[in-house]
């Protein structure tokens, strides 16, 4: 990462320079000569760039040139001396005259020297003694350092400061630099620097280990995480079962709780650039572990795209929670981080990972909070913010199951929520052709995998059902697997999805491939069944998600004990090895611990093996604990009708018995997600469950709404209806809920509220309703008022068929003809849109109908650029800027000085970006 930073400078001179953010460059004023705009030249880069000088001083002998677009994604850090005793070890790099290859092209050249913090302490100035003298020039005698002021100094990879002279009597051995904290002290500098630059860090001493493992560490990490396995490809081998995350990863949608400047529903890597600290939400097989491996292995490589760039050269710390409890370790030292996820790589240098958290270049990522046991939560907690409060630069996402944690439950600790959203539409498509494409690898002549792709695409655009059963990439690779190896046929069922994957992966895979009998032991489904429920039921027990060879031979004699035609097969040692070789269930993680290869499979059996124990009274004595909600919810699927009516009134009993209303909405959820699935339930019992359910709505929380939404449209005719006397608060939770259950069955509902004169509560929920249907069923309805949001090209497109409304926000990410297209000719009032790469400016406005538009609300990453088009709309009251990141750029509100009765809010900079914000005077309000 130092040599990208590093940058040849032509101004009056030709020196050297350093690229401090990733738009401003680092150089010596005397470099510059003067000049308002100076070229540079990127090592890698095919050509050179013009960046303008925006400040210069020539008593420091530094100056900062600025570009106009990104130079280096993450450059190197800053750093400053906090010793007075000599630091060997440093690096400076730069572009020497004497350093040329063909047609005199400057090329880097290295040197190594120790930094003297007492040398020129009294001038301020930052004193570098080279280890050996510089060969001097053979041509005409010129100093052989000279084009290397502005170079930058390193210590462990950070910029101390930068060279500016070499003073005579020394044999060119000795270097005079600019601290950089003595540019940043300069007034004029920090309008620049401020905001844009992490503090520097404090530099005792340089640790010449520290980047030879840390380049060894980062292989480690993609070694161990750049291929995952995707259920249904293992009887295909090694080479197509796992998937190469460079290629087949699938960002997934993500919802934030801040609905005020971000989209309902994003991609992950888009919400995820803009949050240092993160919570990631989801149900088991959403792809949550896919996730953090894939961030760990690419941020490590430097290889994340432009969205997460910022997370490139970070150290990630990958820390899965479930590992730790199976080994019975605690949580993790700073020391022991770079342990924990077992990679092959020698031990670290000491105080490493340390030295890499206190720099603010460590990336950590927490598996699975929900996979230690309720009474460990509040252990992990004290973990996580103790270890984030010694470094707070951290950068962290932690991941956990949808209810495992309170809301905010980390929220003094800088954490923002995300939940990652059920795949749907294209998502779905897309993971079925990389699916069959993955397959195809190993397939055999006779099979036609283009027609069962092609089938199974058309069946998910045409069956709601089926689609809402591939909420998951672990669900939708179970579908896939399922109709190719029925030939199209698929069940109908979460449940009996389920069990058809176990008998696939228990009976089906063998005979397919013609294996009978390996290792000697040949097992009916039901009996490997039985074997494999043991353990999960054992594993939910205890609350636990793995477990050592010890552990299982233990529950595995167990079990044999009562199935003898196993048992004379072989040992349990040699059954748990065949289950390990053939099940496609037991994965080994490290040194003898084992775990369920997908966290859903394990409570689908231990469901089962409570059932067929009749040990239903045992779960329901566990059902205020959310580690078992799932198992109990799935026992509804191999419960009797005797048992599915102990079930569901075990499950309205424990919720009418607690006070706590979040639980309490669980439980009567997941009673009447239970008595939906059984083929007959007592009609009494059916009303008890609805009446149940009908106390808990309207919700009273985000949580409870997505509970309830878990219901689907069952619930809606439970809702109260769009009756004002309902009150406010009532109403707004009522129509949250109707949105969150979305599609066409909830789009009556949305349009009762829009003719009540409610339509309000939807206008920014398009995106949660076929597109087409909203546009003519509740657009019509809604009022002046109410400002509709526009989610994607298509809403765009059919808003230009629509009257109303005059309030309109585009989040889509539309071109601006596409805009002009769709808006010309309509009497707006309100406008909002988001900034992205395909619309970069506001120049659009002057192509639309402004004469009464009062308010404008422009949003997103990255600042708009031609505010004129904005000073230009005479009716214009209010302009708003909100933006989540703090870059280097500018926000220039010079031309709305003409404007006297414009209110200005700005949101996500310092007033020290902001152009013409003394003009503006008490006009201009800064969040």
């Amino acid at each position: 990462m130092t040599a990208a930073s590093v940058v040849a400078v032509f101004g009056r001179l030709q020196g050297s320079g350093v690229v401090i953010t990733p738009r401003l460059v680092l150089t010596s004023a005397h470099v510059v000569g003067g000049a308002h705009t100076v070229t540079v030249a990127l090592p890698g880069e095919a050509g050179p760039r013009r960046l303008h000088v925006v400040w210069s001083d020539d008593r420091l002998d530094a100056a900062l040139l600025q570009s106009t677009r990104t130079l280096v994604a993450r450059p190197a850090g800053i750093s400053q001396i906090a010793t007075e005793r000599p630091i060997p070890g440093c690096e400076i790099l730069g572009f020497p005259l004497i350093q040329r290859y063909g047609d005199r092209k400057p090329d880097l050249d290295q040197y190594t020297g120790t930094v003297l913090p007492m040398a020129g302490l009294l001038r301020r100035i930052l004193t570098v003694e080279l280890d050996h003298p510089p060969v001097a020039s053979d041509e005409d005698g010129s100093s052989p350092l000279a084009g290397l002021s502005g170079a930058p100094v390193f210590a462990d990879g950070r910029v101390l400061g930068i060279v500016r002279a070499v003073p005579r009597g020394r044999g060119h051995r000795r270097l005079e630099c600019v601290p950089f904290t003595a540019v940043f002290a300069d007034k004029e500098a920090e309008r620049f620097l401020f905001g844009v630059l992490e503090p520097p860090t404090p530099v005792t001493r340089t640790h010449p280990r520290d980047q030879p493992h840390e380049e060894d560490y980062a292989e480690a990490l993609g070694a161990a995480y750049r291929r995952t396995k995707i259920f249904g490809l293992d009887e295909l081998g090694k080479r197509a079962s796992e998937w190469d995350l460079d290629t087949a990863y699938l960002s997934l949608e993500a919802s934030s709780r801040d609905q005020e400047t971000v989209p309902a529903s994003r991609r992950i890597d888009d919400l995820l650039a803009t949050r240092p600290r993160v919570l990631l939400r989801g149900d088991a097989g959403a792809g949550k572990t896919t996730l953090m491996w894939w961030l760990a292995a690419h941020a490590a490589a430097g290889t994340l795209g432009s969205e997460l760039a910022e997370l490139n050269g970070l150290v990630p710390f990958v820390v899965p929670l479930r590992t730790l409890r199976a080994r019975g370790d605690g949580f993790p030292s700073p020391a022991e981080l770079p342990g924990v996820a077992g990679l092959m790589i020698d031990a670290a240098p000491d105080g490493w990972a340390g030295r890499v958290l206190a720099a603010g270049r460590g990336l950590l990522l927490v598996d699975g909070l929900d996979e230690v046991t309720e009474s460990d939560r509040e252990d992990a907690h004290a973990w996580l913010s103790g270890l984030l409060g010694r470094y707070p630069r951290t950068r962290c996402v932690a991941t956990v199951r949808p209810h495992a944690v309170a809301a905010d439950w980390l929220a003094g600790e800088g954490f923002e929520e995300l939940t990652l959203l059920p795949l749907r539409g294209d998502d779905i498509q897309a993971f079925v052709a990389a699916w069959h494409e993955a397959a195809r690898l190993d397939a055999g002549r006779d099979e036609n995998l283009a027609d069962l792709e092609r089938d199974l695409a058309q069946q998910f655009r045409h069956n709601p059902t089926l689609a809402d059963l591939a909420r998951t990439p672990l669900l939708c690779a179970v579908i896939c697997a399922l109709h190719r190896l029925r030939e199209g046929f698929l069940p109908d069922t979460r449940w009996e999805l389920y069990r058809s994957a176990l008998q696939m992966l228990l009976g089906e895979r063998d005979k397919r491939r013609r294996i009978d009998a390996p290792d000697g032991i040949r097992m009916s489904v039901e009996e490997q069944t039985q074997l494999l429920q043991r353990l999960a039921a054992w594993l939910v027990r205890g609350g636990q998600t793995e477990f050592n060879r010890e552990q299982a031979l233990h529950q595995l004699q167990r079990a044999l004990n009562g199935m003898p035609r196993v048992a004379e097969q072989g040992t349990p040692d040699e059954i748990l090895t065949h289950l390990l070789n053939r099940s496609g269930l037991l994965q080994e993680r490290t040194n003898g611990v084992y775990f369920f290869a997908h966290r859903t499979f394990q409570d689908f059996l231990a469901a089962k093996e409570l059932v067929e124990d009749d040990q239903l009274a045992e779960a329901l004595r566990h059902a205020h604990d959310q580690q078992w909600h799932d198992v109990l919810l799935l026992a509804a699927g191999h419960c009797t009708r005797r048992g599915l009516s102990v079930l569901v009134e075990g499950l309205l009993k424990a919720g009418s018995e607690t006070r706590k209303r979040d639980l309490k909405t669980t439980l009567y959820v997941l009673a009447a997600l239970a008595a939906q699935h059984g083929a007959w339930l007592d009609g009494a019992l059916s009303s008890r469950v609805r009446k149940a359910v009908k106390t808990v709505v309207p919700p009273r929380s985000p949580g409870e709404v997505a509970r309830l939404a878990r219901l689907g449209e069952y619930v809606l005719p439970l809702l109260p209806g769009a009756d004002p006397w309902h009150g406010e608060e009532a109403l707004h939770a009522t129509a949250t809920l109707i949105g969150a259950v979305g599609g066409r069955a909830a789009l009556p509902y949305a349009r009762a509220f829009a003719e009540a004169g409610m339509g309000g509560y939807f206008a920014t929920a398009w995106y949660a309703f076929p597109a087409e249907a909203f546009a003519r069923e509740v657009l019509p309805y809604l009022r002046p008022q109410d400002m509709v949001t526009v989610w994607t090209p298509e809403q765009l497109r059919l808003l230009r068929e629509s009257a109303a409304p005059v309030g309109i926000t585009i989040a889509a990410e539309c071109a601006p003809d596409e805009i002009v297209q769709a808006l010309r000719g309509r009497a707006l009032d309100t406008l909002g849109v988001t900034m992205h790469p395909r619309l970069t400016d506001l120049s659009f406005l002057r192509s639309l109908d402004c004469g009464r538009l009062h308010g404008l609300v422009v949003s997103g990453d990255s600042f708009p650029t031609d505010v004129e088009a904005v000073a230009e709309i005479p009716s214009l009251r209010a302009f708003s800027v909100h933006r989540r990141l703090v870059q280097d750029a500018k926000l220039d509100l010079t031309p709305l000085r003409s404007c006297p009765k414009l209110l200005v809010t700005v949101q996500g900079t310092h007033r020290k970006n902001i152009l013409g914000a003394d003009a503006l005077g008490d006009r201009l309000t800064i969040t």
